[in-house]
């Protein structure tokens, strides 16, 4: 589990097989939920007429999002501009990585000059079309539901819905690691309601069921280049800034992992 990844770059061409896929729906069977009420639901895709299609709808909710300026305003508090800061918050992506042009505006690239000047150069479709072939590059990609019967917004079961959704996908995402694979959520359709109804209406879902999530997978090829923008990061918070002892007030203090090593 500490070992766990999410994947931002391509995957071998090859096809995940159907013993792998059934394993991981295996492990996500194994997840706790309210009263084994088991709401979560999967469809498996690999055909590439509907994974081209979803990489189109991903590719152009990218686009549309960075052009609107929606995408950064929505999420540059969790961006980090120096080391120092990132290991200061420890949370959030270090932005260090950008196309070249953009490497001298870095700290100005989410101000509303940044994000002209992100127009003009194009910055949005070169992000839109790298999404689109990561998910095009992507032999299955995984639709998560939920059975509305048990996911009702506004009542505590959509919260145990969710958390034994949440659950069960975490069994898949330190399952794939073991079997040579990787796993990233396709989370940009989603912020776009009609790019989102697409999906549903390409997977067919019925009204009984809410569309939650979709992921792509796939095998990992040996050396992994880093994307335009990467998004992933390693840091994690230190004990004291995430956990308290007996109560909210009294920060723990001491990292275990550095005690037991010492021991």
């Amino acid at each position: 589990m500490l070992a766990r990844r999410t994947t931002n770059g391509p995957f071998l061409p090859d096809p995940v097989s159907r013993g792998h896929q059934h394993l991981l729906m295996r492990a996500a069977q194994a997840a706790p939920s309210h009263f084994n009420s088991q709401p979560w639901r999967f469809v498996l895709i690999e055909n590439p007429d509907t994974i081209a299609r979803i990489a189109d709808i991903s590719g152009e909710s990218m686009t549309e999002l960075i052009e609107a300026g929606v995408f950064f305003e929505r999420y540059r508090r969790y961006f980090r501009f120096s080391a120092a800061e990132m290991d200061e918050r420890r949370d959030g992506i270090h932005i260090d990585h950008l196309p070249g042009p953009l490497r001298p505006f870095t700290r100005q690239v989410f101000s509303d000059a940044g994000l002209k000047l992100l127009r003009q150069l194009g910055v949005a479709r070169k992000l839109g079309e790298d999404n689109r072939k990561l998910v095009a590059g992507s032999p299955l990609l995984l639709a998560a539901l939920l059975d509305r019967t048990e996911y009702r917004p506004g009542e505590l079961s959509a919260f145990y819905s969710v958390f034994g959704l949440g659950a069960a996908v975490e069994n898949i995402w330190n399952t794939v690691g073991s079997l040579g694979m990787g796993i990233q959520f396709v989370s940009t359709p989603m912020e776009i309601p009609r790019q989102w109804q697409a999906i549903r209406d390409l997977l067919r879902v019925p009204e009984n069921l809410e569309l939650m999530a979709v992921y792509r997978l796939g095998y990992l090829p040996e050396g992994e280049r880093r994307p335009t923008i990467d998004w992933s990061s390693r840091h994690r918070k230190r004990l004291s800034q995430f956990v308290s002892r007996e109560t909210c007030d009294v920060p723990e203090r001491g990292e275990p992992e550095a005690e037991e090593a010492r021991g």
